[in-house]
């Protein structure tokens, strides 16, 4: 398999009708990622997704912590190590351990990582479900929203379902390999 993405990036500046969404990311992210150059091949696609993907990063009651775990979570699951390694300095940031990091990465089931509390533990085991068989059983689901409540509960599936898309579409396209 080869180590260049399926579709060529498009190299920042090169397009003058990109250079208003190029700003925008740039201006959002301090930088365009290889994921952005690529998703800059179509204009309606990049604007898109930066949209929605701000709403989920910026915008919603997920704490930076649980969203970090879940994409760390997420990107293992979907063998997307790209997508790991983007968000370890912004899970380290959101105080997530070195330790934790490690045991998302190496695959361990939600029952098997320790030093967590039992929160953390049903969100990585929703976080599962969705990604693994999609449909969620009412016993994962139910005790985490009767936690957090029904708007936290939509935001934090929306956010599992965003990371999904993202690391489907990073190793489709062989993005960061």
């Amino acid at each position: 398999m080869s180590d260049l993405p399926r579709i060529a990036p498009v190299i920042p500046g090169t397009r003058p009708e990109l250079a208003v969404v190029e700003a925008r990311i740039h201006a959002a992210r301090g930088q365009i990622s290889p994921l952005y150059q690529i998703l800059l091949n179509s204009a309606p696609v990049v604007d898109g997704w930066e949209a929605m993907l701000t709403a989920i990063r910026q915008k919603t009651s997920v704490t930076p912590r649980v969203r970090e775990l879940t994409i760390l979570r997420v990107a293992v699951l979907n063998h997307a190590p790209y997508e790991f390694d983007a968000h370890v300095p912004h899970a380290e940031r959101a105080g997530v351990p070195h330790a934790l990091m490690e045991q998302l990465r190496q695959g361990l089931a939600p029952e098997a990582i320790v030093d967590i509390d039992a929160h953390t533990r049903n969100v990585l085991r929703l976080v599962d479900a969705m990604t693994r068989d999609i449909e969620v059983p009412d016993a994962i689901f139910d005790p985490v929203c009767a936690e957090i409540g029904s708007t936290a509960m939509l935001e934090l599936v929306a956010t599992i379902a965003a990371y999904n898309m993202v690391s489907r579409l990073l190793v489709a396209l062989r993005i960061g390999h």
